[in-house]
């Protein structure tokens, strides 16, 4: 497949920003799912900080509540990212501790869709 063709948007932000009174990265993947992208991932960091920080979150495992990094992997086609990525955008720069969105070009080697149970 061309990489030109298909593509991953990331979004870098933290577990505690919200859209709303929803949670960010549950916000992007619900609206992804709406819009009819192939595919998001979330992953939360262990250890992290941007620009905005006073200082280095990291995991630790007696406290409740946690603020750490966490990534949004969404991958489709080029052309589908480019419009997801204008939906969201006006949402993303409201997020008040900011986040950071980045787009590169990808080369599928497999795609493989399973069987779904019923």
């Amino acid at each position: 497949m061309d990489s030109a063709e298909n593509s991953l948007l990331k979004i870098y932000a933290s577990t505690t920003d919200r859209i709303g009174f929803d949670l960010l990265y549950e916000h992007v993947v619900v609206a992804a799912k709406r819009q009819g992208i192939a595919g998001v991932t979330v992953y939360r960091g262990i250890m992290g900080f941007g620009m905005s920080s006073m200082h280095i979150e990291q995991s630790r495992f007696w406290e409740l509540t946690e603020k750490l990094p966490v990534v949004i992997e969404i991958i489709d086609k080029t052309e589908t990212l480019e419009s997801f990525y204008l939906f969201i955008k006006d949402e993303l720069e409201k997020v008040p501790k900011g986040c950071l969105v980045t787009m590169h070009p990808i080369d599928i080697r497999l795609q493989k869709t399973g069987i779904s149970k019923k």
